[in-house]
């Protein structure tokens, strides 16, 4: 059996992402089923959405391969559990390898799609797919989502989708512009956390009446 491209970030970025859900279920003092659905909400949420979206048939529902990678995520936490927790690094490793990965495959699958999209389509079903799952778990665990907050995060993943079809515009591969694309995702999310940049954030009521103050 041939292993494509998209298969290989699907894997890795499954892995990826469920490691992150279970790792932050954990902190949360989840069981072992609650840590086990949100990682598979984090793994699967994203590109269940896109497939939606796209009218495709829901990847995982055919493939049980989702399911047991986010049961092979579960091990590992339980087995490494003690120093994953202890260094919080580790969440934000896996949670924006998780995000680049996904963007990549959902720009990819959107473009494998019998019906054509623009390019700035698939930009949207990248982030979607890159995004919506770490949505789906800060919901889960009861927190803001952090795509709402003002750290970069879906941001990171349009850049990166940008970079992809400056690629493609050049005469590269798929394979080389979807490399490209998650090194600009990887990077966008450790300047942003490293030099804690940011959006600017809408002011509401309170900000303005402290204003006329």
């Amino acid at each position: 059996m041939t292993i494509t491209f998209v298969q290989v970030l699907d894997f890795i970025g499954t892995l990826a992402f469920a490691i992150s859900g279970i790792r932050l279920a954990s902190a949360k003092h989840f069981d072992l089923f609650g840590a086990y659905i949100v990682g598979l909400a984090t793994a699967i949420g994203g590109g269940t959405i896109r497939d939606m979206m796209l009218d495709n048939d829901i990847f995982w529902m055919r493939d049980p391969f989702y399911l047991i990678c986010t049961a092979l995520a579960l091990i590992w936490v339980v087995i490494f559990g003690k120093y994953l927790i202890r260094q919080n690094s580790t969440w934000f490793i896996f949670d924006t390898i998780g995000l680049a990965m996904f963007t990549v495959t959902g720009i990819e699958k959107t473009l494998l799609c019998a019906t054509p999209y623009p390019f700035w389509a698939a930009i949207i079903m990248g982030t979607m797919t890159g995004a919506a799952g770490g949505v789906l778990r800060d919901v889960f665990i009861n927190e803001v989502p952090l795509i709402f907050r003002k750290e970069i995060y879906a941001l990171a993943c349009v850049i990166g989708g940008i970079a992809y079809f400056a690629c493609i515009s050049f005469g590269s591969s798929n394979v080389f512009a979807g490399i490209v694309c998650g090194i600009v995702v990887i990077t966008m999310r450790i300047l942003a956390v490293r030099y804690r940049l940011s959006l600017p954030v809408l002011k509401g009521e309170e900000d303005y009446k402290e204003k006329e103050k």
